[in-house]
């Protein structure tokens, strides 16, 4: 015997609703990056690694882990047609908003905050370090802009050049000479009248603050996509317009926390690292399970990448970065806006 049964009905929420929801989870992301960049110290800390590799890698493979985990899904276990070219925006769409908005960000948030940028020796060591990562950026981009152009029967072979190449960046900022950081830390928040906390627990506090990052984000994100009809904005523009900067949040508030803490050299050094975890290892993934065609949109978004972070790159090697030129990162996101409406029109 067939039973029938009844299609569920969409809930539609309304948009008061979808605007508290949007702003309560952005609230819980930011009270969690405040555990997670408090323990992710204390980790690195405890590991003998100074305040650039901390941020490179421990608090940018942290929080950059579970976007290239949500690519993994999508382009390897698809529920439909479009997933897999959702993974392959996301590749594309996150290292475009690090290398603008984030930036950006960085320098508001330094005007506003009263902060200055590192000067002296301690600015030429950084921003020494800061324009190798864009070099490494520029070279990786520029390899994976080329491969979207082409198709060639070797191309999932790839994915394995861009891990190793994230694998080499990585054991080079951990193993290289690390800076004395002599700067005393908060108390951590799991164990807060410790002056030394144990290890393991500043691993417990760094991974449960991930996870609530984790889980929030895609809240998150599930609530823009709500927002979308409200804003007469189609699902593909959605996606790749205003879905990537809520995807980067973590890292964005990383670098406002630390910045806050007066702690210049970790935000800057997390949005360095995320950018390059962005930019092998999510493509990494849609090498392997995609085509790796990019669309003119898609071609769009890395011409501007590689344009924003080459500026970037050319400031930190010459010296020439402050507040604002930071801040004027942002008019590349802006026009990328621009093209991509064009585009669509």
């Amino acid at each position: 015997m067939v039973q029938c049964v009844r299609p569920r009905k969409r809930v539609v929420q309304s948009l008061p609703v979808i605007l508290g929801l949007l702003l309560g989870s952005a609230a819980l992301i930011y009270v969690a990056c405040e555990y997670f960049v408090n323990g992710v110290e204390w980790v690195g800390r405890k590991l003998a690694v100074g305040q650039k590799a901390t941020g490179t890698i421990l608090a940018a493979f942290g929080t950059a882990l579970p976007e290239s985990v949500v690519t993994f899904v999508a382009v390897t276990f698809p529920h439909s047609a479009m997933d897999k070219d959702v993974g392959v925006g996301a590749a594309m769409g996150g290292p475009l908003v690090l290398g603008t908005i984030a930036y950006a960000v960085v320098g508001v948030t330094l005007w506003i905050c009263k902060r200055e940028l590192p000067a002296g020796e301690e600015g030429r060591g950084l921003y020494a370090g800061l324009s190798r990562d864009q070099a490494w950026f520029v070279v990786i981009s520029i390899v994976k802009l080329a491969i979207g152009l082409m198709a060639f029967a070797l191309k999932p072979w790839l994915g394995f050049l861009f891990l190793a190449a994230y694998g080499a960046y990585a054991w080079k900022e951990m193993s290289g000479e690390q800076e004395i950081d002599d700067d005393a830390l908060e108390p951590l928040k799991l164990s807060p009248t410790a002056p030394t906390p144990r290890a393991w627990a500043a691993i417990v506090q760094t991974l449960a603050a991930l996870a609530v990052i984790f889980v929030s984000c895609r809240f998150f994100v599930g609530q823009l996509d709500a927002l979308g009809p409200f804003l007469g904005l189609k699902p593909q523009l959605l996606s790749l317009l205003i879905s990537p900067i809520a995807t980067e949040l973590p890292e964005t508030l990383n670098a406002i926390i630390w910045i806050r803490q007066g702690k210049v050299r970790l935000a800057l050094a997390n949005i360095s690292g995320a950018m390059m975890i962005q930019a092998t290892v999510p493509t990494a993934f849609g090498l392997f399970s995609t085509p790796w065609r990019l669309d003119p949109a898609l071609v769009v978004a890395g011409a501007i990448t590689l344009l924003s972070v080459g500026v970037l790159f050319l400031a930190f090697w010459r010296g020439w970065i402050t507040r604002t030129y930071l801040a004027l990162m942002s008019i590349f996101y802006l026009a990328f806006v621009g093209l991509r409406f064009a585009l669509h029109y």
